[in-house]
């Protein structure tokens, strides 16, 4: 059994104790498949790791960047109370409509709002418009903008709250980017590290998604 292997093997393990069998995020991942997106969501894994997160900072408000089918939007949102909000920013119509058919199939469109466009120039508008501080961010976007994401969670999330950033370690290659994504976390790990206002650390992950990590900041 080669490595990559035996780390599927034992996501699968974890899956099976942790998570279980879920029909509504097994047809959330057909649907990826159906309309021809990239496998690029969290795992179940990981998903039950970001609901957990998110109970643990008791998120009443958390801002999600990058949607694509909703997998992990409907992870974080389950981990709300009934009357808590998650904002998704999504950069492509086609890919925000099948995630709001996943989330109303799930019974949690009440709980989401989906805002279309590029993220940089949505987030904006969530600080024009007077949303209150969230509790929780999770980037999970074009990677070459991660940097500028982290600036913007900086100024939406309430002291106490948590950001989060999928794929910051890309195989290894933020030892020696080999292209403009690797670089992209390069520079956002750099720019965490340094940053006074969190504390941080990044956590290298193994799994059915390969050799990848997360980011997790506490917003002092």
């Amino acid at each position: 059994m080669s490595k990559d292997e035996l780390f599927a093997a034992v996501d699968a393990y974890i899956e099976r104790l942790f998570v279980g069998e879920d029909a509504l995020l097994e047809a959330v991942l057909r649907s990826t498949v159906e309309a021809g997106m990239p496998p690029i969501q969290v795992s179940a894994v990981q998903g039950k790791f970001l609901y957990l997160l998110a109970k643990l900072c008791r998120a009443r408000r958390i801002l999600e960047v990058g949607t694509l089918a909703g997998y992990s939007a409907i992870w974080l949102a389950r981990a709300l109370p009934p009357d808590g909000r998650l904002i998704s920013l999504e950069v492509d119509p086609k890919h925000a409509a099948i995630a709001q058919k996943n989330l109303e199939r799930a019974g949690l469109a009440e709980r989401v709002e989906i805002v279309i466009g590029p993220a940089l120039e949505t987030l904006p508008g969530l600080q024009s418009r007077g949303e209150p501080p969230f509790d929780m961010v999770f980037i999970d976007a074009d990677k070459e903008n991660y940097t500028a994401y982290l600036d913007w969670a900086l100024k939406l999330t309430r002291a106490g709250g948590l950001i989060v950033a999928d794929n910051v370690i890309r195989e290894g290659q933020v030892l020696a980017p080999e292209d403009s994504f690797a670089q992209g976390v390069r520079d956002f790990n750099a720019a965490l590290a340094a940053e006074p206002r969190v504390e941080a650390v990044l956590l290298q992950q193994v799994g059915v998604k390969g050799y990848d990590g997360m980011a997790i900041a506490l917003v002092k």
